[in-house]
Formats: structure tokens, C-alpha cells, sequence
């Protein structure tokens, strides 16, 4: 028998595989519960499967948890490599202004460097605490 030499990559992708490849998700694992997840669209249509097939001219739209991602994919990946590598599998077409999400976490935190609450602050945060502790009766 024969051995074939090594061919070139397939036309088309399982979607898992190429975000992961292209260094969109960190894992396979992540990308398949993000799609099942609804959080990834191939031209415009929610994929639902990760064995969804991605080719050369489809839009992706990906919304991770801090952003949201718009790319064309250029070509299939092969492996996992450098990003210099995963960058050529796609172009980049996010809006210049990234709307940045913050979590609940971040967005009750004060600034640093905002000083100290206003009185105005500081009685509904007096206020929240006495209605949580007349609760506990």
C-alpha cells in the first residue's frame, strides 16, 4: 500500500476546530459550549452545532464575554500555532469602537483614586444597609 503525501487542509472546517486554531477561544471545549451557547452566528445565522462547517468567505460573529467579534475567515487552520500563524486565518472587521462589557463585579467598584463616597452616597449605602438588617428579623 501506498502512502499518500501529506494534502493540503480541507476547503471546509468543523467551527470548534477553527476558532480554536484561529486563537479566538482558548479551547475546543470552550468553543463548543459557546456555540451550543448560541454566542457564535455564521453569516448572520446562529450555529447551534460545533460540527457546523466554516469555509473561506464566511462571517463569524462571536460574542465573547468581555466583547464582540465580527471576522472573515480566510482559510482553514492545521494546527494551533502562534498567533502570528492564527491571524492569517482571518480578517478582523470589529467596529473600531468596542463597546468593553464590564461584569457586575467591576461595575460596583469604585475608581481608584475617586476618593472618598459623597455624603449623598454614603446615606444610601446606610440606608441599604439598614433595610438588609431590619429583613434579618
Amino acid at each position: 500500500m501506498e502512502k499518500q503525501p501529506p494534502s493540503a487542509p480541507a476547503s471546509r472546517q468543523r467551527l470548534d476546530k477553527w476558532l480554536f486554531f484561529a486563537r479566538l477561544i482558548k479551547s475546543r471545549s470552550l468553543a463548543q459550549k459557546a456555540i451550543e451557547a448560541g454566542h457564535v452566528a455564521i453569516n448572520g445565522e446562529r450555529a447551534t452545532q460545533s460540527s457546523a462547517q466554516v469555509k473561506a468567505g464566511d462571517m463569524l460573529e462571536l460574542s465573547l464575554e468581555r466583547r464582540d467579534l465580527v471576522v472573515r475567515v480566510l482559510l482553514p487552520g492545521s494546527r494551533r500555532g502562534p498567533y502570528e500563524e492564527a491571524r492569517l486565518l482571518y480578517e478582523d472587521l470589529t467596529p473600531d469602537t468596542p463597546a468593553v462589557r464590564r461584569t457586575p463585579f467591576e461595575q460596583a467598584m469604585r475608581e481608584r483614586g475617586a476618593g472618598r463616597p459623597t455624603k449623598r452616597e454614603r446615606r444610601e449605602t446606610d440606608r441599604l444597609k439598614s433595610d438588609f438588617d431590619e429583613g434579618d428579623d
